[in-house]
């Protein structure tokens, strides 16, 4: 079994687990396996691994429910058969996941043949939770790498920490010129009717706030959730429209009444729903695509996500005044 982990990633579960566990096998009493536990020193006395002569992983039984058994109730009748497990190469944040998602406080680990390796205890699985946390926390301040410097970013000296925000500020300055140039296509008609320029600063807010809420959620949300990314983009951007239609909603007697103009406020609103929309479906897909390629989230909620939510609204925005003038 050594040979099996020395080579895993410190941030897999074989990482993670003990061996040092109670064990069963099908025909012994619980009166028995109480009776084997005096003098017992185990690393993880939550759960009973159920297995057969060959180590296979048969059931797993809780220590709570052991003690409410009558002497003579036998294992194998008491066990929860096919139980679930992970393989020691799974990543940790997904056995974390997968312990909330089956309601287990200790996680089993078994070979491709489903031989039991141990198990990941629930101090392993607070530790994960806590250390996944802060990775997040520093993916959303776009930290590429979490480093023992990382977890005191705050302490760096400011050298460090330049260096650490520059890149993706310069993507955002990148884009910040492409905004000027969509809104440089538009000069005449926002020289014909000023009042069209009023509106730019809050779409653009408004949107991006949009796309910051769901880029917050997607960071834990994608490494936790058990459905496909097709149901979740479906149901974010179902959200961003919901809250473009409230928000614009609001926004159109408000602006019809102040400039008494009723094209200038239905292109208001109408930007406000199409691109709620588009910024909750970027702030969901940009960092789930960058997943998937294997490179940092980080990208998906800094200036990148930023700079294309920006782009959009301009462009949504230009689009129904186009039309409606």
């Amino acid at each position: 079994m050594n040979a099996l982990l020395q080579h895993l990633s410190p941030e897999t579960a074989g990482a993670h687990l003990v061996t040092s566990i109670m064990r069963a096998t099908p025909d012994q009493s619980a009166g028995m396996v109480r009776t084997t536990l005096v003098d017992r020193t185990l690393q993880d006395t939550h759960l009973i691994c159920v297995v057969d002569a060959q180590d296979r992983l048969l059931g797993i039984l809780t220590f709570a429910n052991l003690f409410r058994l009558p002497a003579e109730r036998l294992m194998g009748e008491a066990m929860q058969p096919h139980p679930p497990a992970v393989r020691p190469e799974e990543d940790q944040e997904k056995v974390a996941s997968f312990a909330l998602h089956h309601g287990l406080a200790s996680v089993p680990v078994t070979d491709a043949e489903g031989r039991l390796l141990g198990v990941v205890p629930a101090q392993a699985l607070l530790h994960i939770l806590r250390h996944e946390h802060v990775e997040d926390l520093h993916r959303l301040a776009g930290i590429k790498r979490e480093t023992m410097v990382a977890r005191h970013a705050m302490d760096a000296p400011p050298l460090r920490r330049a260096r650490d925000r520059l890149p993706w500020l310069i993507i955002g300055l990148i884009g910040s010129a492409l905004a000027t140039f969509v809104m440089s296509r538009f000069e005449a008609a926002l020289n014909e009717k000023l009042a069209l320029a009023f509106f730019i600063p809050a779409l653009v807010y408004l949107t991006d706030a949009i796309g910051t809420q769901t880029e917050a959620v997607t960071v834990r949300g994608l490494s936790l959730a058990h459905v496909g990314i097709g149901r979740l983009l479906g149901g974010e951007l179902r959200t961003g429209l919901l809250i473009g239609l409230v928000l614009g909603g609001l926004t159109f007697p408000a602006v019809w009444w102040a400039f008494g103009e009723v094209r200038l406020a239905f292109a208001v609103a109408g930007s406000l729903f199409v691109a709620g929309g588009l910024a909750a479906s970027i702030g969901l897909l940009l960092p789930w695509l960058l997943s998937r390629m294997h490179l940092d989230p980080a990208f998906g909620s800094g200036p990148i996500a930023t700079v294309m939510q920006d782009v959009l609204t301009l462009l949504t925005y230009f689009l129904f005044v186009s039309l409606l003038y």
